[in-house]
């Protein structure tokens, strides 16, 4: 079954400091499931590697490298219609979210899809708003 997977689950395939089991489990749950992330999903991406390169956490050549083997699997940028900004504010909200994370909650809602996510606020908002947690 396909799932909506949050950055914060990704981020835990590659640097350490946020990795945990259920980061590892999501990562072996793509050798059969496929996942589908909102178009913000790269900048975050491309944000949290250029910080972790210019803290010192990650040469330059592994993030280009994570870049290349993230491109291999199964994670699908979502192109559709997205949320309006209207959208977005009122389930920033209503659950409590920065605008950012209400955009994964509306992406699960819209394609009614579980979300794996290692954000304590997406999870409690999810599981308020009927979206499953994987």
């Amino acid at each position: 079954m396909a799932f909506v997977l949050d950055n914060s689950v990704v981020t835990g395939w590659y640097l350490p400091d946020q990795s945990t089991n259920y980061s590892q489990t999501i990562a072996a749950r793509l050798e059969s499931d496929k996942a589908l992330v909102p178009a913000l999903w790269q900048q975050e991406l491309a944000n949290v590697l250029k910080t972790a390169c210019t803290r010192g956490k990650l040469k330059l050549e592994t993030a280009r490298e994570i870049l290349d083997t993230l491109g291999t699997l199964p994670i699908e940028i979502d192109t559709g219609a997205g949320p309006g900004q209207r959208q977005l504010f009122e389930l920033a909200m209503r659950y409590k979210l920065s605008s950012y994370d209400a955009v994964y909650l509306e992406l699960a809602m819209r394609h009614g899809l579980p979300i794996a996510t290692q954000d304590a606020q997406l999870k409690t908002a999810a599981i308020a708003a009927g979206v499953g947690i994987l």
